[in-house]
């Protein structure tokens, strides 16, 4: 069979990355970040594992509000524990490691979205190209971490899943979900890189998880014992808050991360 791009509805895509009845979905994912700088061999830096607990709300028109909480631990490449003090091999200086916490993180799906038909399974992939103002880049405090006036990154997503259960539509949600995620991006703040040439290479992959059990143990003790509020999705899109980014996130928690301070900070609404 040949494999053909068919458009499909919104609805569809939320069977993929959540489920119709509003209940909440994960995503897991594990992978590796490398420096890519010229002249340079390949450097692997850190193991990473992460998740996204979310949920969509029907809103009319065939809409969708989409709303999130995303963590991504970076880990020791040789032994895969969580990392709180790293030596950067650049300038020789230890520094704080902020994992990611984004809470939240919003969106909105609707119309027609394009999928690859291949027999049994269907994938959705998504190019993003972000360019925007750096929120730290003009501010003096963060000149020796992120002092470009523009953030600008590339994420290349792909999502496979049964062509059957996408199809069924007695099916609120598709049982399986296989994730790759590729970016290439800039140095991190926490990293205090300053304007030094380079950039951060990420190759992960992942899947749909359906109990709490099944989670890496990392996640399953720092969710446990120090960060529940990122267990489930907000139960509703929060129209108060703004999306969190890592570069938001080191603003706000500055202080915290010059004080040596462990990440994520916990959080409670």
């Amino acid at each position: 069979m040949v494999a053909v791009i068919r458009e499909f509805e919104a609805k569809d895509w939320v069977k993929v990355r959540n489920s119709l009845d509003g209940q909440q979905a994960v995503l897991i994912w594990t992978g590796a970040i490398y420096a890519l700088i010229p002249e340079e061999k390949k450097k692997k830096l850190f193991n990473i594992v992460g998740m996204s607990a979310s949920r969509c709300i029907a809103r009319e028109n065939n809409s969708w509000d989409f709303t999130s909480r995303e963590l991504t631990y970076y880990l020791d490449p040789d032994t895969d524990e969580i990392l709180h003090q790293w030596q950067n091999p650049w300038t020789d200086e230890t520094l704080t490691v902020m994992h990611v916490a984004n809470n939240p993180v919003q969106g909105c799906f609707k119309g027609k979205i394009p999928a690859k038909v291949d027999g049994e399974i269907t994938t959705f992939a998504f190019d993003l190209f972000s360019q925007y103002p750096n929120p730290l880049g003009e501010d003096e405090r963060f000149a020796d971490y992120s002092p470009n006036p523009t953030y600008q990154a590339v994420e290349l997503f792909k999502l496979t899943v049964p062509t059957q259960e996408l199809l069924d539509p007695d099916r609120v949600s598709v049982s399986s979900v296989i994730l790759s995620w590729d970016r290439i991006g800039p140095w991190v703040p926490w990293m205090k890189m300053g304007n030094r040439v380079g950039q951060l290479i990420y190759s992960a992959s992942g899947s749909k998880v359906h109990n709490f059990s099944d989670w890496p143990q990392l996640l399953q003790d720092e969710v446990n014992h120090r960060i529940p509020l990122f267990k489930e999705a907000p139960k509703s899109f929060l129209e108060d808050r703004e999306d969190i980014t890592s570069w938001k996130y080191f603003k706000k928690h500055f202080e915290a991360y010059l004080a040596g301070d462990r990440f994520p900070i916990p959080e409670f609404d």
